[in-house]
């Protein structure tokens, strides 16, 4: 069970300083939206290069940009140790997570609340994880999406019948409240935001967030 708290929710003005204080977490998860795909704008490639440099934990790439097969790769370069695309916008999803790969991050595809799983099983062999969004990308402290929890479950069982370690990560509105069925439908990796910057101590929260999804995974 793993914890990627994201830094959207993070003082944008003191990020070192920020990944620091999450430095007992797995990832750190990167958002990185363009005001294309997603309508906000946050950070790109050059503060990636600069977070690499500096973070005690792997970068957790969150590609929400239009045209990810140009982009993508370069974010495992710059240092990052997973990189996730959207099926939604990605002309060739295998030759991406290919070249994601061989540069030697991690490959993930996301699909959005509105996106069928079904399509993009065929996908799995060629990707380490899916993420499953867990409210409409674009903004963090959104409420959570129950629904999507049979898409998680969905996707678990995609996973078992092709074999393999594909991990499945939920991103949006995860928090003490809505871990817990996260788990239970089968995901092993954790976004949080607001529920981890927004504790009194974020290092605290990260350990409560895992000892909760490993009491109901």
């Amino acid at each position: 069970m793993q914890i990627s708290p994201s830094i959207l929710a993070s003082d944008f003005a003191n990020l070192q300083s920020e990944l620091e204080a999450v430095g007992n977490a797995d990832w750190a998860h990167v958002d990185v939206m363009d005001a294309h795909f997603v309508p906000n704008l946050t950070l790109g490639l050059p503060v990636v290069e600069a977070l690499a440099r500096v973070s005690p934990i792997p970068l957790d790439c969150h590609l929400m940009i239009d045209d990810p097969d140009r982009w993508a790769p370069g974010y495992a370069e710059a240092g990052a140790g997973s990189v996730t695309f959207h099926v939604e916008a990605a002309r060739d999803p295998v030759s991406l997570a290919r070249a994601i790969r061989s540069e030697g991050a991690r490959a993930a595809f996301a699909v959005k609340p509105g996106t069928d799983f079904a399509p993009y099983e065929d996908l799995l062999p060629e990707v380490d994880m899916v993420l499953v969004m867990t409210v409409e990308p674009g903004f963090g402290g959104q409420s959570f999406m129950a629904d999507q929890m049979a898409k998680v479950r969905q996707v678990r069982s995609a996973v078992a019948r092709h074999g393999g370690d594909v991990w499945i990560q939920v991103d949006g509105g995860v928090s003490a409240d809505t871990i817990g069925q996260c788990a239970e439908a089968g995901a092993d990796v954790f976004v949080a935001g607001s529920a981890v910057y927004g504790a009194d101590r974020a290092a605290d929260a990260v350990e409560e967030l895992r000892e909760l999804a490993r009491r109901h995974g």
